[in-house]
């Protein structure tokens, strides 16, 4: 499963995305491959997890972004992203974001998604509000965040 945008692809975690990590020595957390255990589980996990963001022009992977598992029964996914420091402050995340959210509300059984991050995150807080979410809330040192389907 594939997205494209402007200047991205992003390619749902597999386990020939497990082998294209390996080969660009990408690490940036665990997500990825637990994501791809997840599948061996559950082949309807396809999409719900994590994808891999990688800059169309070079096929390098610039980080991870996705959702942290199916939409619950009130339609409603959290949506979670991390990039390679080097990535940062060039626009990748926010294309990446705005991607998956088009994404999941095309697939007609996400009604809204949700993300939360930490309040001295300036970074995260600019991709959130500039692909047009919203926030709801916060506590101690989270800031919660929403986007509601458009009819």
């Amino acid at each position: 499963m594939e997205i494209e945008t402007k200047r991205l692809k992003m390619i749902s975690c597999d386990s020939e995305s497990i082998r294209l990590m390996e080969d660009q020595k990408y690490e940036n957390g665990p997500q990825a491959a637990n994501h791809v255990k997840a599948l061996l589980d559950d082949s309807s996990m396809d999409g719900w997890g994590s994808w891999l963001v990688l800059r169309k022009s070079d096929g390098v992977i610039l980080g991870d972004a996705g959702f942290k598992g199916k939409p619950n029964p009130e339609n409603q996914v959290e949506i979670g992203y991390g990039f390679l420091e080097s990535y940062w402050g060039m626009g990748y995340a926010t294309e990446a974001v705005e991607g998956l959210l088009d994404w999941a509300f095309k697939a007609n059984v996400v009604e809204k998604v949700v993300a939360e991050t930490d309040r001295n995150n300036s970074g995260s807080i600019r991709v959130l509000k500039k692909a047009g979410m919203e926030e709801t809330n916060e506590l101690e040192d989270m800031i919660y965040w929403q986007l509601i389907k458009q009819r």
